[in-house]
């Protein structure tokens, strides 16, 4: 299928589905490279552990102080598309920073970890919200996972080119701003100019049902994944190059499993994937607890992949998107964002205390923990509209019954010229009942 054809199929057009990706595939690539250099420079310069917890933290603190103030000043601003303008020309700027200024101490370097934090933070919302108002909510999960692919796929081939080299690496980041402007010149944002969003304050999503249905489950999770992680490093201590070949392999399962999750869940729903991605979370950690050996790890790398795949296409770029609908959804996006962040600062700052828990203690715990987790999701609400999933349904049956008369009645035809015209005009007669009783099951779905 055509590149064209496949953004005709699943988006509005061709344009704003271009749009919506290279929007959110640019900010992030960007992001994920900026925070390989912060690593990079902790390595090289000589920095204590707790600078290194004040250099990771002012870069955390910085996105979250920024999205939220970013999701209030989207809220103020009629449009989108001269924000993410600006923003995109400025991140050309950001992203000299490690070559204009010679960091040579923690202080400095806890500086220019804040600013990419704040300047990731504060077009983060506008971002994410633009591609949950441009992809229509059937085919927002498939686009996700694809965005997602995107992603990774970039982020594995710049960030090992720019490795070790902060000038190729900073770079790349230039280079990845000025592509991400020129490509936005030349499709334009376009938003709907008839779409009125409602505004929604802070207060009124943490108090939506559905919404803390998904977001304390998520929030469970983070907690215990990240905490679990430094456990889990060590079991293998003396084996670096197994647990290189591990990662590599759990990351190639994550890319994957987030384009394929991406198009079950706008086909079977949101909902039943997250929690089979958490109920293989749970019987993973539960095997590593019972069972600390090398196959005990090869699956609990397989079931982690493929609930990190779930989990970022739809808990990072899908489900808040849902649940802000017929609201502004920069918000809901800032705020399902926080545990993930939060999370990642916590494992640095419990790490070296957590690793001293026995590991059969720790998997338990997780194991247990996670099906608790599960608990809030059986009680939420599919995000994905049951008509479309019924339309859907009805759809594919109607095409596979398609199918099977026009192979019917063209084998019946045989070789006969006459018999076959007739054939293809029958074939002709049924398209047109086909898509009569589409455009009638849709009154009642």
């Amino acid at each position: 299928m055509h590149v064209r054809a496949f953004f005709k199929k699943i988006c509005i057009n061709p344009k704003i589905g271009a749009v919506a990706i290279i929007l959110l595939a640019s900010a992030f690539i960007w992001y994920f490279l900026a925070f390989n250099i912060l690593r990079e420079l902790i390595d090289t310069l000589p920095v204590a552990d707790p600078e290194i917890l004040v250099i990771f933290g002012t870069n955390f603190a910085g996105i979250a102080v920024s999205g939220i103030l970013g999701s209030v000043l989207m809220g103020k601003l009629k449009r989108r598309a001269p924000f993410l303008y600006l923003w995109t020309f400025a991140g050309i700027f950001f992203s000299l920073i490690p070559l204009v200024f010679n960091i040579t101490n923690s202080l400095e370097l806890a500086v220019v970890s804040a600013i990419f934090g704040a300047y990731f933070g504060l077009g983060m919302p506008a971002t994410m919200a633009y591609f949950a108002a441009s992809i229509e909510i059937e085919h927002r999960s498939k686009m996700a996972g694809i965005t997602f692919l995107l992603i990774g796929l970039a982020f594995f081939g710049l960030g090992n080119i720019a490795l070790h080299d902060i000038i190729l690496a900073s770079s790349i980041l230039t280079i990845v701003r000025i592509a991400g402007l020129l490509l936005l010149y030349l499709l334009k944002i376009d938003e709907k100019p008839s779409q009125e969003l409602r505004q929604v304050s802070y207060a009124e999503i943490m108090s939506n049902r559905s919404f803390i249905l998904y977001f304390v489950p998520w929030c469970m999770f983070s907690l215990v994944n990240n905490i679990v992680i430094p456990v889990a490093s060590k079991l293998f201590v003396e084996g670096e190059a197994f647990l290189r070949l591990s990662t590599i392999f759990e990351n190639i399962l994550i890319a994957v499993f987030a384009v394929v999750s991406g198009f079950l869940a706008d086909i079977f729903g949101r909902k039943r994937l997250i929690i089979i991605g958490f109920a293989m979370l749970g019987i993973g950690y539960a095997v590593l607890g019972l069972a600390p050996s090398i196959a005990g790890w090869y699956f609990y790398t397989f079931v982690d992949g493929v609930a990190w795949g779930i989990f970022y296409t739809i808990l990072l770029f899908t489900i808040w998107g849902d649940l802000a609908q017929g609201c502004n959804s920069e918000k809901f996006y800032v705020i399902g964002a926080l545990p993930f962040l939060f999370s990642n600062f916590l494992r640095l700052l419990l790490g070296p205390s957590v690793s001293e828990i026995p590991e059969t203690a720790i998997f338990s715990f997780a194991s247990v923990f996670l099906f608790l987790a599960v608990l809030p999701l059986i009680y939420a609400p599919e995000t994905l509209p049951e008509k479309i999933m019924k339309e859907r349904e009805l759809k594919n049956y109607i095409e596979k019954a398609q199918k099977e008369a026009t192979k019917t009645q063209k084998k019946a035809a045989g070789n006969n010229p006459r018999e076959n015209a007739d054939a293809e005009v029958e074939v002709e007669a049924n398209q047109k009942d086909y898509e009569e009783i589409l455009k009638e099951a849709e009154k009642y779905y």
